[in-house]
């Protein structure tokens, strides 16, 4: 599995054969990529609604875009895509070779920035090479992409020992999100061996020193490496 950041919240996914992005959204200083320079991939996944997520849906909709009901159907009347998946929380749908799992994410939810559509709940993605069962599979590679979220018991209660993710990525920018204490409690729930910040640095109200994030993580105990990557920097899980 290959992850590459591209800056906030969006990520270049490949599973195998199978390539996905998540939440593109380029108008940001990490990224040197317009939307136009990234290779289109067969799925695109949305977290929720806000701006700093779907901005760029429109340049992707060659490929299949999945997400919640609410939110596909947006994307369907005001982008023309042809292609959706549309499915909910708690569900796994098999996209190629990777085997994706919607999870709730605390978070608002609303389409562009005058909220004037509701588009469903706001989530994260578990991305696994293999079908997710409560057998333990240690030969699966895991991803877990938080999405938008405050702390939550879930990533202990439920994330953790069922859907066992190698690595994480955590919003860790604060102000809308976890910042670096909360995150690293997250990153130390989900007990991950590679954790990721992301959402930080993207606008002022998000600027963070990565260093604290790292310090945090370290005063939790946790064993899980972290990897401030550089944007467009790809990691080999």
């Amino acid at each position: 599995m290959e992850l590459t950041w591209h800056g906030h919240s969006t990520w270049y996914v490949t599973v195998g054969d199978t390539s996905l992005l998540i939440d593109p959204f380029f108008d940001n200083p990490t990224t040197d990529l317009d939307p136009s320079d990234v290779e289109m991939p067969d799925y695109v996944l949305l977290t929720h609604g806000h701006a700093d997520h779907v901005a760029d849906v429109g340049e992707f909709t060659d490929a299949t875009v999945v997400g919640s009901p609410e939110l596909v159907a947006w994307v369907e009347d005001e982008h023309g895509a042809e292609e959706t998946i549309g499915f909910n929380l708690g569900g796994t749908v098999e996209l190629g070779d990777a085997f994706v799992t919607m999870h709730p994410a605390q978070h608002t939810n609303g389409l562009q920035t005058d909220y004037e559509y509701s588009a469903g709940p706001p989530a994260g993605y578990v991305i696994s090479d293999t079908k997710p069962t409560q057998i333990s599979d240690e030969e699966s590679t895991t991803f877990y992409h938080a999405g938008d979220t405050a702390l939550m018991t879930e990533m202990r209660d439920v994330i953790a020992p069922f859907l066992e993710p190698d690595a994480a990525a955590v919003p860790a920018g604060d102000h809308f999100t976890m910042g670096p204490t909360q995150a690293a409690i997250a990153v130390d729930w989900l007990d991950v061996d590679h954790v990721f910040p992301m959402h930080y640095d993207s606008f002022p109200p998000v600027e963070i020193d990565t260093d604290r994030f790292v310090n945090e993580v370290r005063g939790t105990g946790s064993d899980a490496e972290v990897h401030v990557l550089d944007g467009d920097e790809t990691f080999e899980l």
